[in-house]
């Protein structure tokens, strides 16, 4: 797997401040999408185990909440195996930290149907986030007012709610 880059410092992407990665390879290619450069698999660096242990001690400073995944997009298969890897590692070492994942993927059509029956890595990697952030980028959805998000179709999903309940659960922004 590569990654465009790696913020070290980052209060965009989830609730409080955080080190985001950018995953490489994207196959949505969402129009007016933010990170284009981002589409091709072979962007930026390869990700290497010092790609990881830089990632967990970013993450090891008490005023870091946790960790977000972007891309790219992180469910790509190319990417899962990879992620899951640096998740475990996080919920092993650094248990208080939440996670974070933006991807193009509908959580309901799409990593709980037909795509997680394709690809198996994908329910083990949905299991380990927190939150995600679902959908595809939509231009002429766009609201810079909306919280985390870009376009108004996307949607902030409490992924271990909606695991343990078999439904969808949104996240109430002011709870978390």
């Amino acid at each position: 797997m590569n990654y465009a880059s790696i913020k070290p410092i980052d209060i965009a992407n989830g609730t409080g401040v955080r080190v985001s990665l950018f995953v490489s390879g994207c196959t949505h290619k969402c129009k007016g999408c933010f990170n284009s450069e981002a589409w091709d698999f072979n962007y930026g660096e390869a990700y290497t185990d010092e790609t990881m242990q830089y990632i967990l001690n970013c993450l090891d400073k008490t005023y870091i909440r946790g960790l977000s995944l972007l891309g790219g997009e992180p469910f790509d298969p190319h990417n899962q195996e990879t992620l899951i890897k640096l998740l475990k590692e996080v919920r092993s070492r650094l248990p208080e930290k939440d996670i974070w994942c933006y991807t193009g993927y509908d959580f309901d059509k799409d990593l709980k149907g037909e795509f997680a029956e394709i690809n198996k890595s994908t329910s083990e990697l949905l299991s380990l986030i927190d939150i995600l952030v679902d959908g595809e980028f939509v231009l002429e959805l766009k609201n810079p007012s909306l919280k985390f998000r870009g376009s108004s179709n996307q949607r902030i999903i409490d992924v271990q709610s909606s695991l343990k309940s078999g439904e969808t659960v949104l996240c109430d922004l002011g709870k978390i």
